[in-house]
């Protein structure tokens, strides 16, 4: 992947993104020393921005503790025995630079000072970095991002009121304190759950963020009601990152899994692991290795892997080549599921042995509305909560794809209709359903589609 780098006041940032994760990492330098902010795990990425710059690294800094991925800054720090710049307040079980409010470092030629900016996490900072008399750019982290700020219900229930209101005086502490023109870089927002609402864009300042960032533009009161009605659910592997990141995370093994044959294969099933098909949703329709699921590599793997299966399950990977694998185990590592237990990469009809092939149907919306047309058909909606109070089709059932791994008993028996927004978690969906034992068509197809197929479209909260 490209990268993409900002020029600013002779500093270089690098963007490393992260796009599964909606996440990125940043590598600012000089020309000759850099600072790491927010690392995945995956560090080869960072090494080769650092190579590709010519430049040392002098520091890593961590915003926070991070609840959606598993942090690589602790190993990045070790191995280059620099620096590991960590909130004074995160109580974390290492040895690291402990910064507080206020705080300054040096760093080959850059003045890096710490901005206590809790409601994320309580213990959460913002690194406020340039080479003159103020800064020209600020790392956020979880805090102001783009038109939005980060989650502040991720923690502790019990905190999240008062989280979300030092959230918004937080983000009104950086739009007083620093110049209108500097560059606001922020680590969550881009898609990722950690963001209480969408965000805006890909790049901004502290001027503009003036009319765009809630923070800024409602009072107190209206911030905390609107983010604690809107919050929704978010990734149930999210509980072990935090502690995982406070703990401290142990070195990253990107080499390959053994190969499995249809034995072993069978055996994994059989034993209640999980055996994931990476290939497309209408190949694994038409014909998988029974009892496995369905996981289209070419979506969004790692956070609804991460999502369903119970935490600590083994798990093997079949993909259509080495590379699709390789590129998996690498996102899983992210959010804390290190090694896959197997890997295969053989034809499937292979890979099932003596066994048939199960399979199920794939329809579009055009054919579940001809279906509704002549008959009554169960529809099952496994899109989240509120996407489903935006729109739905009337009459359907509404089980969202995370909970669905403990409400099949509430799907019945005979055949089932399964749609999500683009057919991604649809598939998922209809192998969950097919190994409990479901008759399932999939709807491999986008929602918007449905209206103009003549089936009738509820808006609003309903």
């Amino acid at each position: 992947m490209i990268n993409e780098v900002l020029e600013r006041d002779g500093l270089t940032v690098t963007i490393v993104e992260t796009p599964s994760l909606g996440d990125r990492s940043y590598v600012v330098d000089d020309g000759a020393t850099a600072l790491v902010v927010d690392p995945q795990r995956d560090l080869d990425r960072v090494h080769a921005v650092l190579a590709e710059r010519s430049v040392t690294l002098g520091a890593v800094a961590e915003t926070h503790a991070h609840n959606d991925y598993v942090s690589g800054g602790l190993e990045l720090a070790r191995s280059a025995q620099v620096p590991y710049l960590v909130p004074c307040e995160a109580e974390v079980a290492y040895e690291r630079v402990r910064v507080c409010d206020e705080d300054v470092q040096q760093v080959g030629t850059m003045t890096v000072r710490t901005i206590g900016t809790p409601g994320h996490t309580p213990h959460h900072v913002a690194f406020a970095v340039g080479t003159g008399d103020g800064p020209t750019m600020v790392f956020t982290g979880g805090s102001m991002l783009f038109g939005a700020v980060g989650r502040t219900d991720l923690v502790d229930p019990s905190l999240t009121e008062g989280l979300t209101r030092s959230q918004h005086a937080s983000v009104r502490k950086l739009a007083a304190d620093l110049p209108p023109d500097t560059a606001v870089l922020p680590t969550h927002g881009f898609g990722s759950f950690c963001s209480a609402t969408p965000t805006t864009g890909t790049s901004s300042t502290i001027d503009e963020q003036r009319t765009q960032n809630p923070a800024l533009t409602q009072d107190e009161e209206d911030f905390v009601q609107t983010l604690l009605e809107g919050f929704d659910a978010y990734p149930a592997y999210y509980a072990h990152m935090g502690p995982t990141n406070l703990a401290g995370p142990v070195p990253v093994d990107l080499s390959a899994a053994s190969e499995a044959d249809a034995h072993e294969l069978r055996g994994r099933v059989e034993a209640g692991e999980w055996v994931v098909d990476l290939r497309s949703g209408t190949a694994f329709a038409r014909g998988h290795v029974p009892g496995t699921f369905s996981f289209d590599a070419s979506g969004n793997v790692v956070t609804y892997l991460g999502w369903l299966i119970p935490w600590g399950t083994p798990i093997t990977l079949l993909g259509e080549s080495a590379e699709q694998v390789a590129e998996v185990q690498r996102e899983l590592v992210r959010i804390g599921i290190d090694r896959p237990a197997a890997q295969a990469t053989a034809p499937v009809e292979e890979l099932a042995g003596e066994q048939p092939l199960s399979s199920y149907e794939t329809a579009t919306f055009v054919d579940l509305a001809k279906a509704l047309e002549v008959g009554a058909v169960h529809v099952l909606d496994v899109r989240r909560k509120s996407e489903w109070q935006e729109s739905h089709l009337e009459g359907v059932q509404h089980i969202p794809l995370h909970d669905l791994m403990t409400r099949t008993d509430e799907v019945p028996d005979g055949p089932v209709w399964v749609h999500c927004a683009t057919g991604f978690r649809s598939s998922i969906a209809g192998s969950v359903l097919d190994r409990a034992g479901k008759s399932v068509i999939v709807v491999a197809d986008d929602f918007e589609k449905a209206a103009a197929c003549g089936m009738t479209v509820v808006e609003g909260r309903s």
